[in-house]
Parts: structure tokens; C-alpha cells; sequence
């Protein structure tokens, strides 16, 4: 066998071992104990003294050697004991030892543990050899030792002795009741033997840096593994150092093991909780921040993914948010629109779901059916079998979800005041974690939070749809053809997370080919606004075919205004004439009129602003202004000009820069100033009123009799 061979055969028996394979360093014990040598002849003379006898008695070897053990040795009252004692070693080869006083060179005694044998050599003839130790030495060495032996023994903490090559040469009793493998299966094993969990690699790692470095390792981080006795994950807690002699010679490691599973699993469960308590507490600060229905199960669907699920699938029932729409009959599929999809990765799982928007009938056996038929939620910790065909919404969906590795699936109804909106579905695939009860009540809880906010929202939704279809039909369907003037207008309602306010124009034609124009803001939203919106236009009507100033129609308004139980309103109302090519108008607290005169800049008209209808008894000025062929009046309301990020002076600078444009179709203009001054999420409503005065068909008549 080559070297090779032989270092790939591992260490052979102990007797073919070589001494150069032994350790150069002698035990550190026997230097620690001083064991002297004496060898004395069958006469009990000394023929041998060793080095570490003169140490412990005191004699060198030159005063020593050919003297009588006993005359150098004894005490002259223990000679006849020492004699007769070492006649019967020597004749009977027996053994003897003890603690025994020896008279040391100085002629003080010391008590030192004493083994006597007989030996004898290759001619027969026999000596005594006496080995001795400093007794009190020994015996603190024999206490160090005894309590060791029973701190190792009796210790609480696990403690294993392995060599150089990480073998176990020894374990403690709370080792093996740790590990739950017996002393014999560790003792002549190697380290990953024993614990061969992938776990302890890391451990494994950390031991070979401690026996390279000296540097020991403290209560490591716990390892939460299997061992080979026991199948459930436990937790320790690791400490390791290296074992040296005392000439430095490095003899192994020592490895401390506490067992914190418990400890451990309180601190998982505490990070828990507060994992949940705080997905809960960003639930309620981040579900509901509109009145959107899609908004908020978007909101919902961030909130739990990738924290909670891999996937989250947000869908109501069609009829909750379709009114029109009936409710489902029982053991008919159920109709559910999609309103929100997260995957926290790539994953088929996200495509198996409905996408946002999409209408899809889900049959009675689907789990989605069951949750808002029943209103219970329903939790699959483990999918087998046929669980994918009954949470997907037909096979080929079954099948990405399979592909997709999906393995634990929640659903949770979406549940307001009684009412089953919906469900919220969730998936674990890459997240090996099952669902389980906790997380149940976890889903519920967030779910029960989003329902509350949809149906807000539905119920808002509705009211909003309800005034603005009131406040449409209050407003005139289409500007009449007027004499003399073209006009273009515009109406726009809040965005769907705010009310339905009190906006409105009016275009009314007059005796005398006049026109009156019109602008309001009743202040407030909803149906209430949008009906006191319709008692206001109405009264315009009445008024202004009486013929008043636009100052009286102002008062008659305002009159009205006080009964309508505080509801206080802005108008702008004026009077134009073709014939005289003037225009006559007043303000009720109300945004001013922009004045485009042909071929000039657009200006703010100088109008007394007046005070608001409804304060009551406060005059209206009207005031004249020429408004000839060409000329464009321009009336509207707060919402196209107030932001909340500028000022108004800055807001009506840029509405009179968009105004300074070449001439282009009113209706173009109207678009035009919407799409640059009204934001997509702007709150209030718009009333836009474009009039341009136009030359009158008689007006040419009239030019031409006159150059007749």
C-alpha cells in the first residue's frame, strides 16, 4: 500500500501505530503531579533517584544513592513499620501504597502518596521501585478533577468533547438527552454524522474556525434542526472553544449546547404576533383611503402581499355593484368582477386569477361560490386531490395553479353589515408556510375592514349616481339657437370619491332677440345641493322673463336663497343684447367673468363681486360693458380654477394665458381649458359657459340700405 492508500485507509490499529503519529508534547498531568522515582535494592539501599525526587525530597542524587531508603527517608519511630512492610513486598511481590510522612532533607515532613512494587530484572533479582507524589497536591488535583467530572456529568447544559477531526470522544447526560441519541451512538463518530440536519453545516464551520483561530464562539444564534432521533424541529443555542494542554498543544473542541426550543418558539410566537398586529394596524391605515371600490381592494391586495400570501385575488359579486343587476339565484353559477390581483413574483398563479375588470361566472362547487354563499371563510392548509379544480374557475386555471406550485389557499368572504360583497383569495407557492388558523383570523380581519370600506363606497357610488343624474337633468340639454351669439358649455362632476356639488349654467333667450347667461355654485354636495341647484335655476327662469336688471334677478335670487335651510350659493348672472352690442351683468360673490374682445388680451371683467345668495339684504350693481361681434365671455366656477397646491391669483393668470390664443371653435376652447386647468382628482364640480357675439342676419341689411 502507497501513501496514498494509507492516508486514504484512515488510522489502523493502535499498535501499528508509529510514535511519530503521537502528539511530540508530553501530558501536561504528569509534570502537574511530579512523580518522583525511587529505585532501592533488595537491601533497601537507593540505586536510582530521578530528578523529580530531589525536587520533592530534597536530597540530590549523589547524597541519596547507597544510603538506606529507610536511615535517609523515615522517621526513627516508623522504622521498624517501613522494614517490616518492604520485606513483605519484596518476598511476596505484593503492592502497596499510601499517604505516608517522609522525612525531607531539610528535617521537615511531607505527606506524600506512595506506590511500591516489586521489580526484578533479566537476572533474577528483585528491587523496590517507589513512585510518590506531593500528597496535598494530589489531592487538590483529585478534588479538581471530582468536580469536574460532576459539573460534566450533572450539568443542565449539553456538553461534548470532540478532537481535531471533530470525532466525538465524549458527551455529558444532557447531551444525550438533548440530542435523544444515547453516548455510544456519539463517542467514535464524526460531528456531521450525528447531526446531519443541513442545519449544522454552519456549525461544522464555526468549530474548524475555532480550533484554527483559538477565538471561541458565544451563544451562536440557535440552530433549529432535526436530529436523528427526533423528527420535530428543536432550537440550540451553541458555544464552542478550544481545548489546549498545558504546553499549548491544541487537544480538540468543547461544544456547549443549551436547548432553547421553547425559548425559541415564545420569541417566534411573540414576533408573530406582532407581525400580525402590525399587518392589521397597516390594514387599517392603508385599506379605505378613498371612496373607490377599486381603489380600496387594491389597497387590500398590497396590504397582504408578499407579507401574508403570494398571491392575492380581490372580487365582489356583479350585483353589489351593479344595482340593476339581481342578485343570484341559488345553485346558479355566481357572477364576480374582478377588482384587484397582487403576486409577490412572476407566477402562473396570478394569471389563473381574474384580471381586473373581467366578469366570470364561477360554478356552485367553487370554493369562491361557497365562501359568499355560506359568508364563512375557507381555509385549505394542504391542497391535494382536487382541491385546485375547486378554487380555480376551470381547468386550464387549475392546471397554472398547479404549475405554479400553489399549496395552502385561503378564501374569506368580504362581509359588511350583513351583506356578503364578495371574497378575498389568497395562495402560498413559494412561501412553504400552510394557512392556518392564525392566519385565518388574520385574513378576516382585513377582509372585514375592506368590506366596511367597498360598501361605503358602493353605497357612496350609488347616492353619487343618483345626483348626478338629478343634477344632469337640471341643466339644459343643449344651448338653444340664439340670435346674435354662440355659445359652448360644459359640465363636469367630482371625481368618484367625492359628493355631487350644486354646479350649474343656463342659457335663456329673452324678448328682443336678448340672451340672459348664468353660473352658479350652490355650496355643499349631494342630492341636496344638486335639488337646491334646481330651485335656484328654476327661479333664474322665472325671474329673468320678467325683463329685470340682472342686479334684480340677483335679489330675487337671494331672497330664495335665505329659505333653503343655510345653503348659501355664488352666481354670476348677465343680460346680452345684440342690438345694442352690450352686455349687462352682476355678481353674487362669485369668480369673475373673463372678457377675450376681438384682436385684444383676454382681462378679468372689473365687476362688484357682491355678496353670496343667502346672506340676505346686501345690494347687486350691474354693470354695462360693450360686447360686440367677435367679443367672448367667459363664465365658470371654482372648480376649474382652485387647486389646493396655488393660489387662485396664479390659477386665473394661467386661465387668461390659455384664453390668449389664436381664435379656435368654442368647443375646442372649452376642451382645451378642461384638459389644462382640471386635474384628474380634482373635487369639485365644473360649470363652463363660453358666449361669443355674433353679427345679427338684419345687421347687413341694415348696412346696406344705409350705403343706399
Amino acid at each position: 500500500m502507497d501513501e496514498a492508500d494509507r492516508s486514504s485507509a484512515g488510522p489502523g490499529p493502535a499498535e501499528a501505530r508509529r510514535p511519530e503519529d503521537e502528539s511530540p508534547q508530553p501530558s501536561g498531568l504528569m509534570d502537574l503531579l511530579g512523580v518522583a522515582a525511587v529505585l532501592l535494592d533488595a537491601e533497601g539501599r537507593v540505586v536510582l533517584w530521578s530528578p523529580q525526587a530531589e525536587e520533592l525530597y530534597g536530597y540530590t542524587a549523589e547524597e541519596a544513592l547507597g544510603q538506606y531508603a529507610a536511615h535517609l527517608l523515615v522517621h526513627p519511630g516508623q522504622w521498624d513499620w517501613v522494614i517490616k512492610t518492604f520485606t513483605e513486598v519484596m518476598e511476596s511481590g505484593t503492592r502497596w501504597g499510601g499517604t505516608f510522612p517522609i522525612r525531607c532533607k531539610d528535617g521537615s515532613t511531607r505527606l506524600v502518596e506512595l506506590r511500591n512494587m516489586r521489580l526484578m530484572d533479566d537476572h533474577g533479582d528483585f528491587y523496590a521501585l517507589g513512585l510518590g507524589t506531593d500528597s496535598p497536591r494530589l489531592r487538590q488535583v483529585e478534588r479538581e478533577l471530582a468536580l469536574s467530572t460532576r459539573l460534566v456529568s450533572q450539568s443542565p447544559i449539553g456538553i461534548a468533547i470532540l478532537d481535531n477531526d471533530l470525532t466525538y470522544v465524549a458527551v455529558n447526560p444532557a447531551l444525550e438527552r438533548i440530542h435523544g441519541i444515547p453516548r455510544e451512538e456519539h463517542l467514535g463518530r464524526h460531528y456531521r454524522e450525528v447531526m446531519s440536519d443541513p442545519e449544522f453545516e454552519e456549525a461544522e464551520t464555526a468549530m474548524r474556525e475555532v480550533l484554527r483561530t483559538g477565538v471561541p464562539l458565544l451563544d451562536r444564534s440557535p440552530i433549529v434542526a432535526r436530529t436523528l432521533a427526533d423528527p420535530e424541529p428543536r432550537a440550540w443555542a451553541i458555544s464552542v472553544y478550544r481545548l489546549e494542554d498545558t504546553w499549548g498543544h491544541v487537544l480538540g473542541v468543547a461544544e456547549l449546547v443549551v436547548d432553547v426550543t421553547d425559548r425559541y418558539r415564545s420569541a417566534r410566537e411573540a414576533t408573530e404576533t406582532r407581525r400580525r398586529l402590525a399587518l392589521i394596524a397597516d390594514g387599517a391605515a392603508r385599506i379605505g383611503t378613498t371612496l373607490e371600490a377599486d381603489q380600496t381592494a387594491r389597497e387590500l391586495a398590497d396590504v397582504v402581499v408578499p407579507e401574508f400570501a403570494d398571491v392575492a385575488a380581490v372580487d365582489v359579486l356583479d350585483s353589489v355593484l351593479d344595482e340593476h343587476r339581481p342578485p343570484t339565484r341559488e345553485g346558479a353559477p355566481a357572477l364576480f368582477r374582478a377588482l384587484a390581483v397582487k403576486a409577490a413574483y412572476a407566477t402562473d398563479a396570478a394569471t389563473a386569477a381574474d384580471p381586473p375588470g373581467r366578469i366570470t361566472a364561477y360554478a356552485p362547487d367553487r370554493l369562491a361560490t361557497l365562501c359568499v354563499r355560506t359568508g364563512r371563510p375557507i381555509l385549505v392548509p394542504h391542497t391535494a386531490g382536487s382541491d385546485l379544480s375547486h378554487i380555480a374557475r376551470d381547468e386550464h386555471a387549475a392546471m397554472l395553479l398547479a404549475r405554479a406550485g400553489v399549496h395552502s389557499y385561503l378564501a374569506v368572504p368580504l362581509t359588511a353589515r350583513g351583506i356578503t360583497l364578495g371574497f378575498l383569495g389568497l395562495t402560498r407557492a413559494r412561501d412553504p408556510r400552510p394557512f392556518d388558523e392564525d392566519d385565518l383570523a388574520i385574513a378576516a380581519e382585513l377582509a372585514s375592514h375592506a368590506a366596511v370600506c367597498i360598501d361605503n363606497a358602493r353605497a357612496h357610488q350609488h347616492v353619487r349616481n343618483a345626483a348626478e343624474t338629478l343634477q344632469r337633468s337640471l341643466l339644459p340639454s343643449a344651448p338653444p339657437d340664439l340670435p346674435g351669439l354662440q355659445v359652448a358649455s360644459r359640465y363636469r362632476p367630482a371625481q368618484a370619491a367625492y359628493e355631487i356639488g350644486g354646479d350649474w349654467y343656463d342659457v335663456l333667450p329673452l324678448s328682443g332677440d336678448r340672451t340672459a347667461l348664468a353660473v352658479g355654485d350652490v355650496m355643499g354636495s349631494g342630492i341636496e345641493a344638486a335639488a337646491a341647484m334646481g330651485r335656484l335655476r328654476t327661479a333664474t327662469t322665472a325671474f329673468a322673463g320678467l325683463s329685470l336688471d340682472p342686479a334684480q334677478v340677483l335679489e330675487q335670487l337671494d331672497s330664495i336663497t335665505s329659505g333653503l335651510e343655510q345653503y348659501i350659493a355664488t352666481c354670476v348672472y348677465a343680460v346680452y343684447d345684440p342690438h345694442r352690442r352690450e352686455c349687462r351683468i352682476a355678481n353674487a360673490g362669485h369668480l369673475p367673468p373673463a372678457l377675450v374682445c376681438r384682436g385684444g388680451h383676454p382681462q378679468l371683467l372689473d365687476v362688484p363681486t357682491g355678496a353670496p345668495l343667502g346672506v340676505g339684504g346686501v345690494p347687486f350693481e350691474t354693470t354695462t360693458f360693450p360686447f360686440g361681434p367677435g367679443d367672448q365671455l367667459v363664465l365658470y366656477t371654482d372648480g376649474l380654477v382652485e387647486t389646493r397646491q396655488h393660489s387662485i391669483d396664479e390659477r386665473l393668470d394661467t386661465l387668461l394665458r390659455l384664453l390668449d390664443t389664436p381664435a379656435s371653435p368654442l368647443e375646442e376652447t372649452c376642451d382645451r381649458l378642461l384638459a389644462e386647468l382640471r386635474h384628474p382628482d380634482d373635487h369639485d364640480d365644473v360649470a363652463l359657459l363660453i358666449a361669443c357675439a355674433q353679427s345679427l342676419a338684419s345687421d347687413g341689411a341694415d348696412v346696406h340700405r344705409r350705403s343706399a
